[in-house]
């Protein structure tokens, strides 16, 4: 069954790469060409998966402006926050294998995670992946990117004002986050990285997917990533630091948009002998009610509900579900969503910090569900 899943992903490779000329959602690629010709986005990668197939990826763009190497399907990204879906699948697995509960606490898995009134002994592995800590919003990122270790901050966490109990009330987080990849490790015996590859990266053919700094900087192919001030002004060139790679759990995966449509398709269903029906509801079920997430305000004009599951949001979404997430990490954008009673999903991928970038799913769901164009006054 093993050779067959990769032959398989093989093959779904080679035509993923041969996928650039399809015709699905015209709108979406004339858009996408729009923002690239006008310098709004250096480099841009895009894939479409529906009824069970990747049905187009397009690139655009460059992804290095000194070189002027464009980007192809196999160039490298960062996906930032899309990291957490991987890390909530891979304890969804351990959980269907029995290895794993969502009622786990985190304390059994490391020592170092406090909550201020010894709350941490309520922190369950479900807690943790649907950010009901109790935590304020982005609890010591502030830290985190100054360059104070993972674990010092896990135990500053202590310290903190809860703004809730624990399990009460939704606020996102990263480092507290990244706690669940200690479960995987001692469940799986091995590295984040190794158990990723293993059960995800290497089942999958997700021939250029990795974990960390390192691996990023090495690939040949990378992107490499560009900002500019206040969305104006001439690009420059983000260097790669390693804040968020110390929390890899929630932000530290490197993939390509190759890597990505397999990573979709699977989530859609099509690699069931990896994950399972069962797992994947377990992580898109709702676990809480949220606001959109702030990156995601071009799409709340359809917007009727949003709660976050297990690693993944959920949208209602002018009356359809959408199963996503989005990140953005230094100058990388990634957003990823499919909506399951339409079997139709898309990732985007970008290298450059850009606004813009954040129209393109609006314009990809609306065309989908047949809704008002994204921008215009209906």
């Amino acid at each position: 069954m093993f050779f067959q899943l990769r032959m398989i992903g093989f093959v779904l490779i080679i035509l993923l790469l041969y996928a650039t000329n399809a015709s699905a959602n015209y709108v979406l690629f004339e858009r996408a060409e729009e923002l690239t010709a006008s310098d709004d986005i250096i480099g841009l990668a895009i894939a479409v998966v529906r009824d069970g197939k990747v049905e187009a990826v397009r690139t655009y763009g460059k992804r290095d402006l000194k070189s002027e190497a464009p980007v192809e399907p196999t160039t490298v990204f960062r996906i930032a926050s899309l990291s957490k879906g991987f890390t909530a699948s891979l304890i969804a697995m351990l959980t269907e294998e029995g290895a794993l509960s969502f009622d786990d606490p985190i304390t059994s898995f490391v020592s170092d995670f406090r909550l201020k009134h010894g709350r941490q002994s309520r922190a369950t592995l479900g807690a943790i992946l649907s950010h009901r800590v109790g935590l304020p919003p982005y609890a010591y990122d502030n830290l985190l990117e100054a360059g104070t270790s993972p674990a010092t901050i896990r135990t500053r966490l202590g310290g903190v004002d809860p703004i809730c109990n624990v399990g009460a009330c939704y606020a996102y987080q990263n480092v507290a986050f990244d706690a669940a990849r200690f479960a995987i490790e001692t469940k799986q015996e091995a590295s984040f990285a190794e158990a990723l590859a293993e059960r995800l990266f290497i089942p999958l053919q997700m021939n250029s997917a990795s974990v960390g700094m390192a691996p990023f900087i090495a690939a040949p192919t990378r992107a490499i990533s560009y900002t500019r001030h206040s969305g104006k002004g001439a690009w420059r060139e983000k260097p790669v630091r390693s804040a968020y790679y110390n929390v890899p759990a929630a932000g530290g995966i490197n993939a390509s948009i190759a890597d990505m449509a397999m990573w979709l398709l699977t989530q859609m269903g099509g690699a069931q002998e990896i994950l399972s029906e069962d797992v994947r509801a377990m992580m898109h079920s709702p676990q809480v009610e949220t606001r959109a997430e702030r990156r995601m305000r071009s799409l709340r004009a359809q917007l009727n509900n949003a709660w976050y599951g297990y690693g993944w949001r959920i949208y209602d979404y002018g009356g359809s579900t959408v199963i996503n997430h989005s990140g953005s990490v230094e100058g990388y954008s990634a957003q990823i969503a499919f909506l399951p009673e339409h079997d139709v999903g898309v990732v985007l991928l970008t290298n450059s910090r850009s606004r813009e970038f954040f129209e393109l799913l609006p314009t990809f769901l609306n065309d989908e569900l047949d809704l008002p164009a994204f921008g215009s006054s209906d």
